[in-house]
């Protein structure tokens, strides 16, 4: 191949400008980072922003944290990790579908659970009633915590000195607690990116757990077969399927039914965008967004009314059928998988460790690592026995838990 050469930055960039959509977010375009750095030879901000995250320690924890099971009880249970890395396949296919930049919604979406808790909302749950008179805990603000400030990889910056359109999408909302890094603006609307990875997210996980419940035997079909779209998936599957095994048609269904939520959303959104499109990204943050988007977890309620119409409504969205059966879906999952007994037994389980960490850690500082305690100065000891709590995987959560409150444990 005489006269090859590879591509670089620029040429990504320029390449970027000419295939996305006007209303794309750009990274040649980038707001920038807090701490300025020179640019990448061969790398844009975007993918930059997305191998720092996959190179994170908290990255690498995920794989021992809940999804629903804790992560000794099956090889094959979905965890934070795995969940994380389906979700981001999610985003990279719609924003591809849609003309939107894969890499910001790769990083966004690889990013979204960094800030999550050992054992899933269970823990998150607690920890945010333990922090109750310090501002609360959420994950999503967590994440950005991460990446702003906890990791420690560079000798010019805390955190990962992430991108402003990264860290815009990892926030979502709002908290109470203070963030000592200056927070990205909140504007109307934000980009389309962000919006992709919060879908993504919701798809995985309606995707994965409905398999895990089945797996686990937690579910059963002919429960499942209530729900619309399982009704749906099935009859576009039935033909093809027939004389196939069990295993292979649950599969094959469950599969129909992502594929399914992905091609209306995908399709969907194309009609709003076509309806009204925006004249550029600038233009886009500043409609009026009248919906939060979908929830971020097993224990959210229904997702707003996605609608859109003129300048108002979240872009992204499924059509009103859809979204009324990935409701349904949810709260069939919420009352009968999240909520089952054997489910609700590890729960509790979770609570009570970590609810008894924060307390031991509290009554007694000398417990927590030195390095821990040289933080209590700058970030209050309350926020800083919840930042070393949250970064728990399960497994060490447990571990802990043994040390300190069984009398049979080695010291």
């Amino acid at each position: 191949m005489s006269g090859f050469r590879y591509r670089t930055r620029e040429r990504y960039e320029q390449e970027e400008r000419e295939r996305l959509a006007p209303w794309a977010a750009r990274a040649g375009d980038s707001a920038g980072r807090l701490v300025p750095e020179p640019e990448h030879a061969y790398r844009t901000a975007f993918q930059r922003d997305r191998d720092r995250i996959v190179h994170a320690r908290a990255f690498r924890r995920l794989e021992f944290k809940t999804q629903v099971f804790v992560y000794l009880e099956n090889d094959h249970y979905r965890n934070r990790l795995t969940h994380t890395i389906e979700a981001a396949q999610v985003a990279r296919t719609i924003a591809r579908a849609l003309c939107l930049n894969e890499d910001l919604a790769e990083a966004i979406t690889l990013a979204h659970d960094l800030g999550h808790t050992p054992f899933g909302h269970a823990g998150e749950a607690v920890l945010d009633r333990c922090m109750e008179e310090h501002g609360g805990f959420d994950h999503n603000r967590q994440s950005l915590r991460i990446v702003d400030l906890l990791e420690n990889r560079y000798p010019d910056f805390s955190g990962l000195n992430l991108t402003e359109e990264t860290r815009e999408g990892i926030l979502k909302h709002g908290a109470a607690w203070p963030h000592p890094i200056p927070l990205p603006p909140l504007r109307p609307q934000r980009s389309l990116e962000a919006q992709v990875a919060d879908h993504a997210d919701e798809i995985a996980y309606l995707h994965h757990d409905l398999d895990d419940g089945l797996r686990s035997g937690l579910l059963s079909v002919s429960l499942v077969e209530t729900t619309a779209l399982w009704k749906s998936a099935r009859a576009q599957r039935a033909s093809r399927d027939a004389g196939m095994a069990d295993a292979v048609v649950r599969a094959r269904t469950i599969g129909a039914l992502g594929d399914g939520l992905i091609g209306d959303l995908i399709e969907e959104t194309s009609r709003r965008l076509a309806a009204n499109p925006p004249a550029s990204l600038a233009d886009l943050r500043q409609r009026t967004a009248r919906s939060s988007g979908p929830g971020h977890g097993p224990e959210n309620g229904s997702s707003a009314d996605l609608s859109f119409s003129g300048g108002g409504g979240e872009t992204i969205g499924f059509s009103p059928e859809i979204d009324r059966g990935k409701r349904e879906l949810k709260s069939f999952l919420s009352e009968n998988f999240y909520r089952h007994p054997d489910v609700l037994r590890r729960v509790r389980k979770a609570e009570w460790i970590v609810g008894d960490l924060f307390r031991a850690y509290r009554d007694d500082p000398n417990l927590l690592p030195t390095d821990v305690r040289a933080r209590f100065a700058r970030e209050g000891e309350p926020r800083a026995v919840a930042d070393y709590i949250a970064g728990m995987t399960d497994r060490f959560a447990m571990d802990e838990h043994k040390k300190l409150f069984d009398p049979h444990a080695p010291i």
